[in-house]
């Protein structure tokens, strides 16, 4: 590898075993308030501090606000890093998302390949699933925008995200195999059958949307008639107990997905909360931007949803023997101004946000970094760029990031060895 953790051991190499067999990537699309949620700043002026109490964590001396009991009781199972900073150029939601998870800006082209990418092409598919999830109905949106940094990249398209939604109730969404809707599985070998013969005249064409066309089809189809993929992506085989706890929302169930595809050992999981940035928009679970009414979603909805999904699945990592072979982060794209708006509310801040820590080795129960006493810019600790995520997230998962060559894809990363 291309660090040593702090202490008695020494470099590794990364043809071994990656400390982290799953990564767990836990999207806040949207950009969450900070001072809100995991850095309070109660001594504030209340232009700044905003109407929220504070609450004591099981890690002694710091606080979260209330609206995040079930954090704060928890608070030993992860460690909290405060001075997380984004790239100042990046303050829109597309820009900003594409940093979020790349390292980097998506000009000057071409786009760079997003974390999950650079694992999936490290660790190949070895299972019945592919090597990298991204739950969400579709491609993450910005008012109608697209991230261009959710995929491939210049790696290729061939190391896209397999999308995956999933309803409140527990239904999954493959947006792959909507092509196979209505269809049962003894009907779905004859049409495969038919499909065969046209792509021997598709061939002809000898396209390569031809080519990707074949390409996307056998692989959903394949992952269709594998008993064991169908029963990973149904969390309704969950009992409804456990399903509760991670709470009946859309958040909740996919969560509970998620915890079912790191079982299955897939190799990179990005869970989203919510396909779009937008807290209005309609079809979608509301999303993180908080421009107006950030005070009454956090409380009412954002939070206590959160809060909830996000602890069962610490939960059940940890209690089914799961967290040491799983590296969890949980971020946004950048955070929210410390200073509250003309609309009671909070705007985009790109100087300091929050990142949440779990399993992969990462030592449990601490806060790492401190931002100044209105929460405006970090005033200790380390400055943890979207860069040093990745590279951080791309060395657990076993990949030399100083190697040579086509992967050296994060080139100027370094790892966040306060974490260890």
């Amino acid at each position: 590898m291309a660090w040593a953790l702090p202490g008695s051991l020494q470099q590794a190499s990364a043809a071994e075993t990656p400390r982290a067999k799953s990564v767990l990537f836990v999207f806040l699309w949207g950009a969450p308030s900070q001072l809100d949620t995991f850095d309070p700043k109660p001594d504030a002026p209340i232009e700044y501090r905003g109407p929220f109490g504070v609450i004591p964590t099981r890690t002694p001396g710091v606080h979260f606000t209330e609206l995040l009991p079930r954090m704060a009781t928890r608070s030993d199972r992860f460690t909290l890093v405060r001075s997380n900073v984004a790239i100042s150029s990046s303050s829109g939601h597309p820009k900003g998302g594409t940093v979020a998870l790349t390292g980097f800006e998506e000009q000057p082209e071409p786009v760079q390949p997003t974390f999950g990418s650079i694992v999936a092409k490290h660790r190949g598919q070895t299972g019945y699933l592919p090597p990298f999830f991204s739950l969400a109905s579709g491609k993450l949106t910005a008012g109608g925008e697209y991230i261009k940094g959710d995929g491939g990249g210049k790696l290729s398209t061939a190391h896209d995200p397999f999308m995956v939604g999933c309803s409140q109730q527990g239904e999954v969404d493959i947006p792959t195999l909507k092509v196979l809707q209505g269809l049962a599985p003894n009907r779905i070998s004859d049409r495969k059958s038919l499909l065969n013969r046209l792509d021997a005249k598709r061939a002809q064409l000898d396209s390569w949307a031809s080519r990707q066309w074949q390409r996307t089809y056998r692989s959903a189809y394949d992952l269709l008639m594998n008993p064991k993929a169908r029963a990973a992506l149904d969390p309704t085989r969950e009992s409804p107990a456990t399903r509760a706890r991670y709470g009946h929302s859309q958040f909740g169930q996919t969560a509970l997905l998620a915890r079912r595809l790191v079982e299955a050992e897939v190799p990179y999981i990005q869970l989203n909360y919510s396909r779009d940035v937008d807290a209005f928009n309609p079809g979608y679970e509301i999303g993180w931007d908080t421009h107006i009414y950030n005070f009454e979603l956090l409380q009412d909805q954002l939070c206590p949803t959160f809060d909830r999904a996000f602890t069962a699945l610490l939960d059940d990592l940890y209690d089914r023997g799961l967290i040491d072979q799983t590296l969890v982060v949980c971020k946004g794209e950048f955070g929210r101004t410390p200073k509250i708006n003309v609309r009671a509310s909070r705007d985009h801040w790109t100087n300091s946000y929050f990142s949440i820590w779990a399993g992969g080795g990462v030592e449990p129960g601490r806060v790492i970094g401190e931002t100044d006493r209105l929460g405006q810019d970090p005033r200790s600790g380390p400055i943890v760029t979207p860069l040093r995520v990745g590279t951080t997230i791309a060395e657990l998962a076993g990949v030399d990031t100083l190697a040579r060559g086509e992967m050296r894809v994060l080139d100027g990363g370094t790892v966040v060895d306060e974490l260890f």
